[in-house]
């Protein structure tokens, strides 16, 4: 956990030490025990039973002893935040055209520290097992999203971050040496997009551009779409949907 007084007397300890278990439980994706979040957080298991105790009581958390999940009420939040972005209200009617062209989940995404959060997105029957909604948070480093975002870093942010972001394996096919995962964005830069295959979640499969803002030149968002492996393979992801991403991500950055 972030210092969290920053030698500020007006920074609230208790709202800090609430966001952050509200935090570490939406990004868990599973439901999480008091000693499991206090490992997460680095905070003592009473001041995690206290935090979580008041966001039940607030209607943020569900749950009781060793499944704590969030409430749906998380939701109401990446609502309100997808519609008063910029980035997103530009994004959500392109994101929806594209979703209804290819039949299956799209999002964009912007990095936010050492994951990615979406901001904007749209699903359809086909939904993926891992589908995003505005909020949802993912690493950087093993999604073509994160990827995108990672490999147009500065020299110097990208080794700040590999050197404090532990490269842990989600499948068998995650990259998880740094020397690697380095080639792995040089080659994103190179080629224009990042692909995903099945290093996040087995099953799942996704390709990703980068968006550009042409009023600053540089990516500030990144633009996916994610599918089943066993129906859709990577040289369909490559032929049919990498054409359509870059169209959309070309009429995104007009916008921006």
């Amino acid at each position: 956990m972030q210092s969290e007084d920053h030698g500020d007397a007006e920074f609230m300890r208790s709202l800090a030490r609430g966001m952050h278990v509200l935090q570490a439980l939406c990004d868990a994706r599973q439901p999480q025990s008091i000693a499991m979040l206090s490992a997460r957080t680095g905070l003592s298991r009473a001041a995690v039973r206290r935090c979580l105790y008041t966001l039940r009581q607030l209607g943020y958390v569900v749950g009781e002893l060793h499944a704590h999940t969030p409430a749906p009420q998380i939701r109401a939040l990446g609502h309100a935040y997808r519609s008063s972005t910029p980035l997103a209200l530009k994004a959500q009617p392109l994101l929806d055209k594209l979703g209804q062209a290819l039949q299956q989940a799209c999002s964009v995404a912007v990095l936010n520290e050492d994951d990615i959060i979406c901001v904007a997105n749209t699903n359809t029957s086909r939904a993926v097992s891992m589908s995003l909604s505005a909020g949802s948070c993912l690493p950087a480093y093993c999604s073509a999203l994160g990827r995108v975002m990672l490999a147009h870093l500065p020299a110097a942010q990208l080794d700040s971050y590999l050197g404090r972001t532990s490269l842990a394996a989600m499948t068998g096919q995650t990259v998880v040496s740094p020397t690697a995962l380095r080639e792995v964005l040089a080659e994103v830069r190179r080629c224009g997009h990042a692909l995903n295959d099945e290093e996040l979640e087995i099953g799942l499969r996704a390709i990703a551009v980068p968006v550009w803002s042409a009023a600053c030149d540089e990516v500030v968002a990144a633009l996916n779409v994610a599918v089943q492996a066993s129906q859709v393979s990577v040289d369909q992801l490559h032929r049919r949907f990498l054409p359509a991403l870059r169209e959309t991500a070309r009429e995104l950055s007009a916008l921006l």
